[in-house]
């Protein structure tokens, strides 16, 4: 899976995603880091990447507009560090792939994943 991430988020997110075999790339090595959500937003569904975050406002903000690309993984974990919910994330791409591709909202919770498809909506 391509994915970008967001600049809230640790660039060693990175390197764990790629050593699951995903095309990761971390917001700040392609644009401006005070970038508005609007165009990390547009990058993604340009590049066909998938955002890796923490913030709320990207599902929002695709919920608010009908969008149904790109789809967004969204952390609601008290600790985001790869090293510490890494494996909880890889697990929720993987077990969510089909719909992360047709264009989905992720919620990653410790011990729950949520599912809105954006292609429904």
């Amino acid at each position: 899976m391509r994915l970008v991430i967001d600049m809230n988020l640790s660039t060693d997110w990175v390197i764990f995603l790629q050593g699951q075999g995903h095309d990761a790339v971390h917001w700040s090595s392609v644009g401006p880091q005070d970038a508005p959500d609007e165009d990390i937003v547009d990058w993604a569904c340009t590049e066909d990447r998938t955002i890796l975050t923490n913030d709320l406002d990207f599902g929002t903000l695709l919920v608010s507009t009908g969008a149904s690309k790109p789809s967004v993984v969204q952390l609601r974990t008290d600790i985001t560090l790869s090293t510490h919910v890494g494996p909880l994330v890889a697990q929720a791409i993987a077990r969510m792939e089909d719909e992360l591709v047709a264009g989905a909202l992720v919620t990653v919770e410790t011990g729950r994943l949520r599912l809105r498809s954006l292609a429904d909506d």
